[in-house]
């Protein structure tokens, strides 16, 4: 793909950056070759905003490793063992990745991101597809995948989590800042949020789950310990916890708010060892059956 001169400038470029363009490249060049060139000469912002303003391509480029001051390309990358980036990931398409990958800023990639071993952002981390990760997945800012994400280890984040596709997580998960899950969330351990959180289908997890603030799901939640939160808990279907459901002083905990009240008993059961005294809503159970 060969970018003119004329295209870019048709995108309105900073004067800066197009006369830095024009100096370098005259009437264009390669879509890649100018996104190479750029980051060597250490302009990663504009390679970043050209990336932007043309998309991703179909090229697919295969490496043994990745060790170096940022990067950003247009296709996809296929990586045999590690990425290893003091700045700025930016990749277009897919990022594939037999063993980790750490950005030192931000990690954003436009399709799947499927890594064998870890991945770390010390900057905000966008990812377009599907995140696919077999150990854990660290973030010291915002954390946004737009598909599913399937994560072998811990998810944890310093800012806020958004999911939009189902999210699985073999262990805990563990957020500094709001988590949003458009539908279901399941971790094998601990969900501690310190914010809200809320999911548009169920929550469970095999630990407990704790919120600092409210703590929704539209379908059921369910967790090996304690739900509790500091606010409200809200349940559109049923609540289940082994060792307790908790809400902070003055809140409430409902359930079935999803299901109309003479389906309470099939679809909007409340069960835990200890009937919680602010129960608004729901029909209580008593403890689960063994």
């Amino acid at each position: 793909m060969v970018l003119t001169r004329s295209f870019v400038r048709a995108k309105r470029p900073c004067t800066d950056g197009f006369r830095w363009f024009v100096r370098q490249f005259g009437e264009g060049g390669n879509y890649q070759e100018l996104l190479d060139t750029m980051v060597a000469a250490g302009r990663v912002g504009d390679a970043c905003w050209l990336l932007e303003q043309f998309g991703p391509t179909g090229e697919v480029r295969v490496v043994d490793a990745i060790d170096a001051e940022a990067i950003v390309f247009a296709g996809t990358l296929e990586v045999r063992s590690n990425v290893d980036v003091e700045g700025k990931v930016h990749v277009g398409g897919d990022l594939r990745v037999g063993g980790g990958v750490r950005a030192g800023g931000e990690l954003i990639v436009g399709g799947d991101l499927r890594a064998e071993g870890g991945v770390r952002a010390e900057g905000r981390a966008w990812v377009g597809g599907d995140l696919r990760v077999g150990w854990g997945v660290e973030a010291l800012a915002d954390l946004h995948c737009v598909g599913e994400a399937r994560i072998g280890w811990d998810l944890r984040c310093s800012g806020r989590v958004r999911l939009d596709g189902n999210a699985s997580i073999g262990a805990d998960l563990h957020s500094e800042g709001d988590v949003r899950c458009r539908k279901g969330l399941q971790a094998g351990g601990d969900i501690t949020v310190a914010a809200n959180l809320r999911a548009g289908q169920g929550i469970a997890a095999g630990g407990s789950i704790r919120g600092a603030m409210h703590l929704e799901a539209g379908w059921g939640i369910k967790a090996g310990g304690l739900i509790c939160a500091e606010a409200a808990i809200r349940a559109g279907e049923s609540l289940q916890a082994g060792e307790g459901i908790r809400a902070g002083a003055g809140y409430g905990v409902f359930a079935g708010l999803d299901v109309q009240v003479e389906s309470w008993e099939s679809s909007a059961r409340v069960s835990a060892p200890v009937k919680p005294d602010s129960l608004m809503s729901g029909w209580w159970a008593g403890p689960a059956a063994c």
